[in-house]
Formats: structure tokens, sequence, C-alpha cells
């Protein structure tokens, strides 16, 4: 019985200490080197720095090994050392949201610790963390712990100061981290774009431990005013998990948008709750880099799409988190803006007439062989209200805005670091060989573009999706169950003048 106990606190102790144990396994230098500069050098530079070649592209940008000072670690704030378990986890799965990806298919677990030794020798980093980070008894998730968690992340702009009011990292100032250069505050309700996974004991350790070399603080700090108990952490951790927003996740195999049609007047107001009954499909968008000028820094990240119409009018519902309201001219939104500050907008794209086959357009606002029409909205400035119109593309340097007004309409909304936006127009125009016209059932190419204000976004730097589809669904209909009803009977009918039939013979041949 006593070995037995023994054994138990002897594994104990191993799980207790598997950071250190994790830390006791030792690299190679001279074999960590040789990886490096096949594998990493690109974006980490050759001497560590974070001035690889690749560097000026990445948003954000490699971390400067030289420093030896880590992100995303699981060692006390006031600790310089990380685990050398949080470098084996940065760079066997990669960092979500950047451009540093998972290397475990890639590199042994040996390899990965000879690469760590050589990052080691860039910061000349030596020795073991003398502390381990104290997360104390773990808070389960409940809706008492949540509500609890609520109010400590609003309380006196405790969080909300930079991530906002409903965690979306709508900030109300200008953050840059210890290189000068600009930070956005995490969007807490996109969980995938976590550096470290939205694990309730992940997000407990950042808040405990803060992000070195940004402006997220430690709430463990004793020297903080706004220091927090474990306890307290443990609540806002199941908070923010509980933010994500599962309902508007993207799902890679859902690539049609399914129009649905209605009866009355189509809602134009994006808040209208007639949008409920649409069922919203969510895509990545990401930064252009295929025409000049390129762009490779950019903010947002997905766009969600609804859409329903009647028997004359279509509309779109676009939903996409901004964490700025961009309005030249307004000095609210110039102090937190970046170098240049232009108008929010965004535009639908579609070919100018439904293609026979599955050949679409060129992606990139078409050519001239395949023009698109653009459906674009913008956000307005303090002296011009926000406008809604259509463009003629034969390319990204080759746009007409057509001389209109009433064919298409749009109306907005901005909340919460949330833009909605509901464009309407006539299914069938009056200019067919300029307009795409909508038919039902039909499959019809469609694609987005977004420009962030905020983030220096105009002209060719703006994020975008590929191709997807739109179907304008048929209102369901009782006609063919009724043909099948009719269907039905006419057999029934059949088979009783068959049998009837039958009968008759039968009796005639008795009788002869």
């Amino acid at each position: 019985m006593g070995r037995r106990v023994m054994r138990l606190l002897g594994l104990c102790a191993t799980l207790a200490l598997s950071p250190a144990i994790a830390a006791a396994q030792t690299g190679d230098m001279d074999r960590g080197e040789v990886i490096y500069a096949e594998r990493c050098l690109q974006c980490h530079g050759e001497d560590g720095d974070g001035l690889g070649p690749g560097a000026e592209r990445l948003n954000p940008s490699p971390r400067d090994f030289t420093f030896g000072l880590y992100k995303f670690k699981t060692t006390p704030h006031d600790e310089d050392l990380p685990n050398d378990a949080d470098l084996v986890r940065m760079i066997r799965d990669g960092m979500p949201g950047t451009a540093m990806p998972g290397w475990g298919n890639l590199l042994t677990e040996q390899e990965i610790l000879d690469v760590i030794a050589y990052l080691k020798y860039f910061a000349e980093l030596e020795g073991e963390p003398e502390q381990q980070l104290d997360y104390g008894t773990q808070v389960a998730s409940s809706p008492e712990s949540i509500a609890s968690g609520k109010l400590l992340f609003k309380d006196g702009d405790r969080c909300t100061e930079c991530h906002g009011r409903e965690g979306k990292g709508d900030a109300i100032k200008k953050l840059k981290d210890d290189n000068g250069e600009r930070t956005w505050p995490r969007n807490l309700t996109k969980p995938w774009t976590f550096r470290a996974s939205n694990d309730p004991r992940d997000i407990f350790t950042r808040i405990s431990v803060g992000i070195p070399t940004t402006q997220m603080p430690s709430f463990a700090d004793p020297q903080s005013k706004k220091v927090l108990t474990i306890e307290e952490r443990w609540n806002i951790a199941n908070y923010v998990a509980s933010l994500a927003k599962t309902d508007l996740a993207v799902n890679p195999e859902n690539t049609v948008i399914q129009g649905t049609r209605v009866t009355g007047a189509l809602p134009t107001s994006p808040e209208d709750d007639a949008w409920s009954t649409a069922q919203p499909s969510t895509f990545f968008m990401v930064p252009q880099i295929v025409g000049k000028d390129r762009f490779f820094t950019s903010a947002n990240d997905t766009i969600s799409v609804r859409s329903l119409y009647d028997g004359t009018r279509i509309a779109i519902h676009l939903e996409w988190d901004d964490r700025t309201k961009s309005i030249p001219g307004d000095a609210g939104a110039a102090k937190i803006a970046d170098e240049t500050l232009s108008q929010d907008a965004i535009a639908v794209q579609w070919p100018r007439a439904i293609p026979e086959g599955m050949e679409k357009p060129y992606f990139l606002m078409g050519n001239a062989a395949k023009p698109v029409n653009l459906w674009r909205w913008s956000s307005g400035t303090t002296d011009l209200p926000q406008s809604a119109g259509i463009l003629d593309a034969r390319g990204i340097s080759d746009q007409q805005d057509r001389d209109e007004s009433g064919t298409l309409a749009a109306t907005s909304s901005y909340r919460d670091g949330t833009w909605r936006v509901v464009m309407t127009r006539d299914l069938q125009t009056a200019s067919p060989e300029t307009d795409l016209q909508f038919e039902e059932g039909k499959f019809v190419p469609i694609s987005f573009f977004a420009w962030d204000g905020s983030n220096s976004e105009t002209g060719t730097a703006h994020t975008m999706t590929t191709w997807y589809w739109l179907q304008l669904k048929p209102a369901a209909s009782y006609q063919p169950l009724i043909y099948a009803v009719l269907a039905a009977l006419a057999v029934g009918v059949a088979l009783i003048w068959w049998g009837s039939v039958a009968v008759a013979r039968k009796e005639g041949a008795d009788n002869g």
C-alpha cells in the first residue's frame, strides 16, 4: 500500500514539473543552426533580429530573438525566461492569425529542441526559469462564473478600454508595441485568431502573465491598480471563452449563400429581426497580394453574408467586424487611425451575366474579356454621407463609376466593433447587357472586397475573398405534393379499372 501511494505521489510530481522536464531535454545548437537556416531565416533573419527577407510583408512582424522576450509564456510576468515547453508549443503548433506555421509535421521533437537551443544563443539565454505561474484551483465554467467574469471585465474599463464592451477589439486608443509598431487588440469573439488557443487555462495564462512587449498587462502584478485574484482571473477567463461567435464561424464546406424568398416587404435595416430567418454564410478574407500595388498588412479577416428576396428585389446583408469606425474628418477616428484615414468600404462582386457552366470572370475585379459589376458602399466623411453605387470593372485598375442613382440602395449601422450593411437592387433591370439579371434557382458567382479606413486601406490596399455562389431558393410549393397525390389517385383508378376488367373477363369465360 505504501509503495502505491509513493508511486501516485511521484506521478503527481512528474505532472506538476512537466515544464521543467521539457526544459531538461536539451537540444544541439549546431544542428539547430542548420535547421534555422533552412526553415526560419526567411522571416526571422540571419541574426535572429526579425529582419528576414520576407519580414516587411508580414503582420505581425516576426519575433526578434535577440531580445529574449517571448509573448506567450507560462512563467510569471516578472520571470524573464520562458519554459522550453512554451517555445516547443509555438514552433510545433504555430501561431494562428500570423505567418508563423506549425512545424510539427516537418520537424521531430528533437529537431525542435535543437532549434530552441539555437534561438537561445541569439539572446544568450542561460539557465532555467526560477518561477512558475500559480494557477491555483481552476474555477469551472458556469453561468455564475461567467456572470462574475463579465462584471470584472467591464468594471472600470479594466478590459473594455482595449477589447471593447462586447470583446470585439474596438479600441478607444491607438496601441503600439515596444518596437513602436501598430498593434490591434484581440477580437475575443473570434477564438480561431487566438495565438495560444481559447481554452480557459490559456486565457487565464494571458490574463495573469500579460503579453510581453505589448500593452497587454499582467493582472497578477501586485503593483497594478487593477490586480485580480486567482479566482477573479479564472472567472474572466471563463467569460472570455464564452464570447466565441460559433454561429458566424467559417465553415469551409459552405460555399453557397442561400437566398430565401419572403412575402411582404424586404427588410432594409441591417438590424431588422427578419434577417434572423436567413442563414448566414461566413468566409475568410485575405490581403490583396495579386495586383499592384500589393497589400500585406490587413486588419479585417472574415465577412458574414445573408440574402432575402421577393418577387421584384434582392437584399444582401453584409456583416464584418471592424475595430474602428473610419470617418475622415472625425477627430476621434483620426486619433486611433493608422497613418492615413480613409472611409470604410465594402464591395460585392458579380459577373455581368450568369455563366452557363462553372467558368467565372477573373476574381480580381474581372478583365476586358469578362467585365464584372461591383456594388460598392462607403461609410462617408464628416462632410459627405455614406454612399452606394455600381461600378463596371475590367480589372483592378480599370473601374468606371456609373453616373446614376436609385438603382442600388444601401443602409448601414455600426455598433460595438461591427459594421452591418444592407444592399438592395431589382432582380431585373432595364440594362441586361451591363447588369446581372437574377433568376430563381440559378447559381450566381459572388465575391467580396473590404477596406478598413483606419488601417490605411484604400485603392488596391484591401482584403478580398475568392468566388463563392448565391442561389435564390424558390419558395416552398405544394405543387409537387399535389402532383404526387394526383399520380397516386391515377394509379389507384387504373388498378381498380384493371381489376374490374379482369373480373369481367373471368366471369365471361366461366359463363361460356
